[in-house]
């Protein structure tokens, strides 16, 4: 601990590229923690390697079950699907941090030995006050080393008091840490700038400094991807890595993700959870490809597959200002998604809003008709309730659009639907036939009588899906003498 050399990190990448993404199972999955799992696997995906995730659960007060599956659900929902993780066990697991104690055991002995760590009993109120004078005298706040040299009665005496000890990291003094980040470039560190830091809690739990660096060294994980707010944590984890001998992986810190009011995005602002834009439809191709865009720059403007966003990934390509997540933006891609959705797909995610038993035959003939006007599923309740309730009522204009046309119009247009069915183009020209109308004095009141609408989905499909006898039923309701 006393060799005043300057710590490194790795400069050159090893042959297989491992990531992960390490969530706290303490609150919803956000579009900034889908942003960093999606780099994470887009990183390792493009060179071949490995993505691993791993459940950073030691926060025992905040840590909900609840809370861990519904991030499984979204990020398997968003298809970035772990080679290893809580429910792929393998030789390096288990990924539940709750579940690796022994291991931290065994590397705080290591530090013990070394005379790395030692035994603090500041109270968190005596922190505070510590904290509060560095402030109000221009410095920059530290632990100011209060338990750093007690002696072993006072060690003895406080632990003879009931009170329980954190484990402060000792830092050394005198060096600089320097590493290459894959986003901001050369960094450098002075240790006397960093205080001792907590590396178990006064439960005996792992805090997040040790517990995320010794899980990185022994899972193998090579490169990691994470919010700049972390750029000040890797000196510290540098240091650990080094007391214990273990390898350090090369680090990124990614612009973080602001919301409209400039504040990040986190797990606190519900709207911005992936599961509130899943339960509102949005699909999530549309999804990916905002976060590839934001703080990553490429030449792709497409909408593009999770297998094109991995040949197009690029770290060189991430940006350090701050990445602004603009709800307008993912309009524009759901759109372009939801058009080029298949058939099948499409059915699917409109499931919610098909009336229950119906053929597939019926169901495809809607979805046909409906998706190129869609931005939501809820877009196309109405139009559910159209074509399969009873026939609709008109609102004023459309009354007067029908009424116009005149009663001879709908019966020539009800006797072609009777012999031709949902054939818009016979209905059309047996209805030009009696009144010579033409273009939208033609179609609007054909329209405003089969659909109680006078704009929407192109009309011919739309009528396709109408019931069998329903165009026949809702033209001859108008029908008349002339």
């Amino acid at each position: 601990m006393a060799d005043p050399s300057p710590i490194s990190a790795p400069a050159s990448p090893p042959e297989r590229v491992v990531t992960r993404f390490a969530p706290s199972p303490t609150g919803e999955l956000h579009l900034g923690n889908a942003r960093t799992a999606l780099f994470n696997l887009l990183l390792a995906r493009h060179h071949g390697g490995r993505f691993v995730l791993r459940i950073e659960d030691t926060d025992t007060e905040r840590s909900r079950e609840e809370y861990r599956q519904r991030q499984m659900a979204d990020l398997s929902w968003l298809g970035l699907t772990w080679d290893a993780g809580p429910d792929r066990e393998d030789a390096l697991g288990p990924y539940r941090q709750s579940q690796r104690g022994p291991l931290y055991q065994h590397y705080f002995e290591v530090l013990e030995r070394a005379d790395a760590v030692y035994s603090c009993f500041c109270s968190t109120l005596e922190l505070e006050v510590s904290r509060r004078a560095q402030l109000a005298a221009g410095k920059p706040p530290r632990y100011a080393g209060t338990c750093r040299e007690l002696s072993a009665e006072q060690r003895a005496r406080r632990l003879a008091q009931g009170i329980s000890p954190t484990l402060r990291f000792r830092v050394p003094g005198g060096r600089r840490i320097e590493f290459t980040d894959l986003v901001h470039g050369s960094q450098s560190f002075a240790t006397d700038d960093i205080g001792d830091f907590v590396v178990r809690r006064a439960d005996g739990t792992a805090a997040f400094f040790f517990s995320n660096a010794v899980d990185d060294a022994a899972m193998g994980i090579t490169h990691v991807l994470r919010g700049e707010d972390h750029l000040a944590n890797t000196p510290r984890q540098l240091l650990l890595l080094e007391a214990l001998a273990l390898p350090a992986p090369h680090y990124g810190h990614v612009s973080l993700l602001l919301g409209r009011d400039g504040a990040p995005l986190s797990k606190r602002t519900g709207a911005t959870s992936v599961a509130a834009f899943r339960e509102q439809g949005y699909l999530a191709t549309a999804l990916l490809n905002l976060l590839f865009r934001l703080g990553h720059s490429s030449a792709e403007h497409g909408l593009l597959s999770l297998e094109q966003l991995v040949r197009h990934f690029d770290t060189s390509h991430l940006g350090r200002a701050p990445a602004h997540f603009d709800a307008a933006q993912l309009v524009v891609w759901q759109r372009e998604a939801v058009h080029r959705l298949a058939p099948a797909a499409a059915r699917e995610w409109l499931a919610g809003v098909l009336p229950a038993g119906l053929e597939p035959d019926a169901a495809l003939a809607f979805v046909s008709a409906v998706q190129p006007n869609l931005l939501l599923p809820a877009d196309a309740q109405r139009w559910s309730q159209i074509i399969f309730g009873p026939p609709p009522p008109l609102g004023a204009s459309e009354q007067q659009l029908v009424q116009e046309a005149g009663g001879a119009f709908f019966a020539a247009a009800a006797q072609a639907a009777a012999e031709h069915g949902a054939d818009l183009r016979a209905i059309a020209g047996a209805a030009r036939a009696v009144s010579g109308r033409k273009a939208a004095a033609l179609y609007l009141p054909l329209r405003a009588a089969l659909t109680g609408r006078a704009e929407g989905p192109e009309l011919a499909p739309l009528i396709k899906a109408l019931p069998p006898g329903a165009t026949h039923a809702r033209l001859a309701r108008f029908a008349g003498p002339s």
